[in-house]
């Protein structure tokens, strides 16, 4: 039996000669594209668990082509790139990527980054509600949808198990790197860049107004609450 479908997407044959034999080796299912484009189509005809995704690529390129995976897909999105700078990881990640891993990287990492990104918290992980209603913006924890002035939105997997977290545990302050750890891994705990841009994307689809949140609040040099009962 698989442990799950992967689609590696790089413009380098070597790469993805390398990454085919050894996730195979673990189990994998691989399939390959070597451009963006090629990869959109394979995900218009198949079904992936995950897709590893070179960020510098000719044509589309590695955001553009994250941003039209994410639009419509549910797939976990890691970003292969040579560069490490915050910016290039904030532009990943706002594209829709779960996760960023530095060229040249190791297998044992790359395959933790893998495990990591395929990881789900467990459904109904404390909250019981099926549906949250804050001031107005429904959120559907069943089908993962918000809907909010007449307009529904859905969040991304990684969007879902942060909110669904911070929502079982409402009202306490909750430090940076256990919120990593509990939603992404135990190996994660100073990729604060992370949840800066996933609250960021996450306040745009529960909070009526963004830049002023009433329920996903920041805690100054500590992390993120999560207030059920805002005062208005």
């Amino acid at each position: 039996m698989s442990a799950g479908r992967i689609l590696v997407v790089d413009d380098e044959p070597q790469i993805r000669r390398v990454l085919r034999a050894t996730l195979t080796a673990q189990g994998y299912e691989i399939f390959d594209a070597k451009s963006g484009e090629e990869a959109l189509d394979a995900i218009r005809e198949q079904r992936f668990d995950l897709i590893l995704l070179d960020m510098n690529m000719p044509g589309l390129g590695g955001v553009g082509t994250c941003r039209e995976i994410r639009a419509t897909s549910e797939a976990a999105i890691i970003m292969l790139t040579v560069r490490d700078s915050e910016q290039d990881k904030v532009a990943a990640l706002d594209a829709g990527a779960d996760d960023y891993v530095t060229k040249p990287f190791g297998i044992p990492e790359l395959s933790a980054r893998i495990r990591a990104a395929l990881r789900r918290l467990p459904a109904g992980q404390g909250v019981d509600d099926e549906a949250v209603d804050l001031d107005g913006v429904l959120i559907n924890l069943l089908t993962r949808r918000v809907t909010a002035k007449g307009k529904e939105t859905r969040l991304t997997p990684k969007e879902f198990d942060l909110l669904r977290y911070l929502m079982a545990n409402p009202n306490v302050a909750i430090p940076h790197a256990k919120l990593l750890q509990a939603v992404w891994g135990p190996d994660y705990g100073d990729q604060v860049e992370y949840l800066r841009v996933f609250v960021n994307q996450l306040r745009k689809k529960i909070e009526l107004d963004p830049s002023q949140p009433r329920h996903l609040l920041t805690e100054p040099w500590v992390g993120y609450r999560f207030v059920v009962d805002a005062n208005p």
